[in-house]
């Protein structure tokens, strides 16, 4: 590409938040998730090891072989969808560069988000040569819900005008409702931790030979089911302070949504407890997790940021500009 070209194309790089921007983020956030489904996927079908070697697939071929099945299929097929994260965080970057200085809260989550990837492939070698070690898989996800934290913090900034991102307005919430968005934060992290190590001790390994933790499953389970039981607690009230001031009105439909997952993920994970963990609920619990921790870090972030809230007063006084 010549000089000429590259300053134009520099020249036509955005200024500010446009909507091809917040739709990179929001994909950002999208394929965080769906690849956590995906790698879900491979390891509920016992597609673990359906690539034996890692960067290639096997000793000779980068790719599956017809000899490989349905589990090679599924695992490589995952693989393949790290290419389409790379694709999009690699676009938002390039969607912010130009406002790098003016919005550095956007770029440096996006080279985040990039530089997860190249990690989560590295880990995700790891745990192939390992066997499926449980506590490597559990790191894996753990990651993932890193990456999903970081993208959904970006999918709110992402909303801001360079206007709005330079305004100092407070945080929203009270201090007692600050005090239990950071809580159901916490409670949620803890939550999605134990879940780990509940899978670990499992039946569903990623491959019929693959170890276990060898934990007592039905006591991790008790032990993960405790922060759940707080988590729920504490989003009720924080859904009753939310109603109760008007001061609040912007905060209720982020801390409604965390309550309706927190809900519906509780139902999902003990009706697959008592259903002895049959494979199409616990995808929903994993998918279940991903958006859990997406609620509660969007429902943290809506309470305590010192940006204004797209619909707040802080907001509606400040210059609204055109995209």
């Amino acid at each position: 590409m010549t000089l000429p070209a590259l300053s134009r194309l520099r020249n036509n790089l955005p200024r500010t938040t446009t909507p091809l921007v917040r739709r990179l983020a929001l994909a950002s956030l999208v394929s965080q998730i769906a690849i956590v489904v995906t790698g879900g996927a491979v390891r509920l079908t016992a597609s673990g090891l359906g690539c034996p070697e890692w960067p290639r697939c096997t000793p000779d071929s980068l790719v599956t072989t017809p000899e490989m099945g349905f589990h090679g299929v599924i695992e490589f097929g995952n693989r393949l969808l790290t290419f389409v994260l790379v694709l999009i965080a690699v676009a938002m970057i390039v969607s912010v560069i130009g406002m790098r200085r003016e919005r550095k809260d956007l770029f440096r989550l996006s080279i985040g988000l990039f530089l997860g990837i190249p990690a989560q492939a590295v880990i995700g070698g790891i745990t192939v040569w390992t066997g499926l070690n449980p506590w490597v898989v559990g790191l894996h996800f753990v990651v993932s819900m890193v990456l999903v934290s970081l993208a959904t913090v970006l999918v709110n900034r992402a909303r801001l005008t360079t206007e709005q991102y330079r305004a100092d307005t407070g945080p929203v919430g009270s201090p007692l409702m600050r005090q239990l968005l950071v809580t159901s934060a916490v409670l949620t992290s803890l939550a999605v931790l134990l879940g780990v190590v509940v899978t670990g001790s499992g039946p569903h390994a990623g491959d019929h030979g693959a170890a276990r933790n060898g934990l007592d499953s039905d006591l991790v389970t008790r032990v993960h089911a405790l922060p759940v039981y707080l988590l729920v607690a504490t989003v009720v009230l924080a859904v009753v302070v939310a109603y109760r001031s008007e001061a609040h009105s912007t905060l209720r439909k982020p801390v409604v949504m965390l309550a309706a997952v927190v809900l519906v993920q509780g139902a999902i994970g003990y009706t697959q407890h008592f259903l002895h963990l049959p494979i199409a609920l616990v995808a929903l619990h994993m998918l279940g997790a991903s958006l859990l921790m997406a609620a509660a870090v969007h429902a943290l972030y809506s309470g305590t940021t010192r940006k204004p809230l797209p619909g707040s007063a802080a907001d509606t006084r400040l210059p609204q500009t055109v995209s």
